[in-house]
């Protein structure tokens, strides 16, 4: 099909061709597209090997009929939905670095409302654990002697799955979980087909995309007490006392939560989630902080980064850092790069330094998307 006047897979194969490391390009079309794909999609003097394969009746079959074209000197295979037009380099680079540390990588996304499964009557049977589902992307990237081995399993076995990593999966290896963009949309229904070119659109305008910008500050502090884990952005530290609060006291958590709620002028944490309510009683602010991510998305908005410091006379921070900003990074599903975390002491001053608790301040940048142009757009 053609989107915005392109034909749709030429999108992620431009983004495909710029990428580091790619040294071919396989495009799997239906059989009878084969000629026209030649023609109007493969690039002449391309630094990639490019070619077309005619796929079969299924994705998995399909997907089967790209690998036996790829070259054996390849290591790793990167598989990408062409109806996925607004791919970005950056994501296609964490998954090869995923997949060269661990065999299997998909991008995805942590689901961020009440998921239930359904009889085929509609009814529902039951509330899923929102907190452990994962909303999976492509691009997916492997091994491809492991990815091979998969597909000719699943073959054998006349087993079947909706995606390359589920075949892994049963195959008995572990698939390692990269975070996916918010704006990697899969084209399925008319609809997808409007957004995406009123964001094209929106590309196209002469008002830069990054001059939209909000920022905002989050500050938040909690006294020491005993009995209680210690818990700051989302890891657990060893420690003879914690953070005393309503939730686990995570500091650091609701500094980013209110930075984030400030800069869409959403008020703050309190107002969204407060202490007198009982469900929210010893809740984890990773999981609040994965809500105003989403909070955030919904009003239109991307994160652009963040940067936060804790403040405290003990424990030692810094063996903890990277873990924390990787945890910080995945509830708001953003790339690690957008985090920035620092711990600082005040040298005996203050509460802090007095070893009474602990703060956090926080400031998060924003970015308007282009869902919301868009729609200013189509309201005009």
């Amino acid at each position: 099909m053609s989107l915005a006047g392109r034909p749709l897979a030429s999108y992620a194969l431009a983004v495909l061709r710029a990428c580091p490391g790619v040294d071919e390009i396989i495009l799997i079309v239906a059989p009878e597209d084969v000629d026209r794909a030649r023609h109007s999609l493969l690039r002449p003097g391309a630094l990639q090997s490019e070619r077309v394969v005619a796929g079969g009746d299924t994705r998995q079959a399909s997907v089967r009929a790209g690998l036996a074209e790829v070259s054996p000197a390849c290591d790793l295979v990167l598989v990408h939905d062409a109806a996925r037009p607004f791919l970005k380099p950056r994501l296609v680079q964490d998954c090869l670095h995923a997949a060269s540390a661990h065999g299997a990588a998909v991008a995805a996304l942590p689901a961020t409302d009440t998921v239930k499964e359904a009889t085929p009557e509609g009814v529902v049977r039951a509330t899923l654990d929102r907190s452990r589902l994962w909303l999976v992307q492509t691009p997916q990237a492997f091994r491809l002697p492991l990815l091979v081995e998969a597909h000719e399993a699943a073959l054998r076995e006349g087993l079947g799955g909706t995606d390359d990593a589920s075949l892994v999966e049963q195959f008995g290896h572990p698939v390692h979980i990269v975070p996916g963009d918010p704006d990697n949309i899969k084209i399925t229904r008319p609809e997808d087909v409007r957004r995406s070119e009123q964001i094209l659109s929106w590309g196209r305008d002469s008002v830069s995309r990054d001059t939209a910008t909000r920022s905002g500050i989050g500050y938040d502090a909690h006294t020491f007490a005993e009995d209680r884990p210690l818990i700051l952005a989302g890891v657990r530290l060893r420690s003879r006392r914690g953070l005393l609060g309503h939730s686990d006291a995570d500091v650091v958590c609701h500094a980013v939560c209110d930075a984030l709620l400030g800069a869409i002028a959403a008020g703050d944490i309190g107002q969204h989630f407060p202490d007198s309510d009982p469900q929210y009683a010893g809740i984890s602010s990773l999981s609040l902080l994965t809500r105003v991510a989403h909070i955030v998305r919904e009003s239109g908005w991307e994160i652009g980064n963040v940067d936060a410091i804790i403040i405290a006379e003990e424990p030692r921070m810094a063996p903890h850092i990277s873990d924390m900003r990787r945890a910080l990074a995945e509830a708001m599903a953003t790339q690690i790069e957008n985090v920035n975390l620092k711990a600082k002491t005040t040298e005996g001053m203050g509460f802090t330094g007095r070893s009474e608790g602990i703060a956090s301040h926080a400031v998060a940048v924003l970015r308007q998307t282009h869902s919301v142009h868009s729609q200013a757009n189509t309201e005009e």
